[in-house]
């Protein structure tokens, strides 16, 4: 069978990724063949496509995408043909029209959320799951820092924070992407082009500090950060937008007042079945009720994937983005 996917050959900038034709084989066992309605775009694939994740050449992007079971490997027993399927995670290659992958990565999706819903949340809605839920478990009261509160992660977390009686303070980069984020249940916003965001948060907190602090712009924000944490808070650094963050001494953390660091990844959390259902089935329950409304904000055709790319590396988009086949 032939498929359209987006290929690279090379790391390297948006120009890399080409539109090509590319032959789908059969799903062996354990595997299956899905159609894909819509794709998910996230900064992990910026991450494969610079080289920054390491991927084998040449190879097709993508981690997230919903689409419908068109054929069964051998074994798999927990999916049948026709069923609504979505994913985020599995070996790279989501950017493509039909695709085969590991059965054990894909969920059935509930009637009530249709797949672009899907392909906007699953991977970005899993991982505010494990940020809130499981990698440090907020508790209603607490007050928190959130990084690019008006990215798709960012305004997801702010309607969850809200739904369990969380004050979230999210930093942004505009009075538009503030005015975003307040509008999803974020307490405060921080303008990070106009103001100090340890002398705003340590102003909000009443000079405390905050117990935790959820950042996915590394480089940039980092010892910002630490600055913000009280006493033994944590930080949770998981990502990379304005690039890596450079070594640094144990200590700094120690005369910060005794802080933790984790730096943790979704398909950590999700690494076996019964975490990867128990965690989506959360996620569709705070969809399906209202608590958690995922708004598709960009959508791009597949064939403009790299225009996609450029747009979400230039902190030009809002929410989240989708690629449609």
């Amino acid at each position: 069978m032939q498929a359209k996917a987006i290929r690279i050959s090379a790391h390297g900038g948006p120009e890399v990724m080409e539109y090509v034709d590319v032959e789908v084989a059969a799903p062996g066992p354990g595997e299956v063949l899905v159609r894909q309605h819509a794709i998910g775009l996230n900064f992990t694939d910026v991450y494969a496509r610079t080289g920054l994740y390491p991927m084998p050449l040449p190879g097709i992007l993508g981690k997230e995408g919903a689409g419908v079971v068109e054929a069964l490997g051998a074994g798999v027993t927990h999916l049948a043909v026709g069923d609504r399927v979505a994913y985020a995670g599995g070996p790279n290659g989501a950017y493509a029209t039909l695709r085969v992958m590991p059965a054990e990565v894909l969920v059935r999706l509930p009637d009530a959320i249709g797949f672009e819903t899907a392909a906007a949340m699953m991977l970005q809605g899993l991982t505010v799951q494990y940020l809130l839920r499981q990698t440090w478990r907020v508790q209603a009261g607490d007050t928190i820092l959130f990084h690019a509160a008006a990215g798709g992660v960012g305004l997801i977390a702010c309607q969850w924070a809200r739904a369990l009686g969380v004050r979230l303070i999210g930093t942004v980069g505009s009075k538009e992407k503030g005015a975003l984020a307040l509008a999803h249940g974020a307490a405060h916003v921080i303008h990070y082009h106009d103001e100090d965001i340890v002398a705003r948060v340590r102003e909000i907190t009443g000079g405390e500090g905050v117990p935790v602090v959820y950042d996915s712009v590394g480089k940039d924000t980092f010892f910002a950060s630490l600055d913000c944490l009280r006493r033994r808070g944590m930080m949770v650094s998981f990502g990379n937008a304005s690039g890596a963050v450079e070594p640094f001494a144990p200590s700094e953390l120690s005369r910060r007042g005794s802080l933790f660091l984790t730096r943790p990844t979704l398909f950590d959390y999700a690494a076996t079945r019964p975490e990867l259902e128990a965690m989506s089935a959360e996620l569709f329950e705070m969809v399906a009720s209202g608590k958690i409304e995922v708004e598709v904000r960009q959508r791009f055709a597949l064939a403009q994937a790299a225009d996609a790319h450029r747009a979400l590396e230039s902190r030009g988009t809002t929410g989240s983005t989708i690629l449609l086949p």
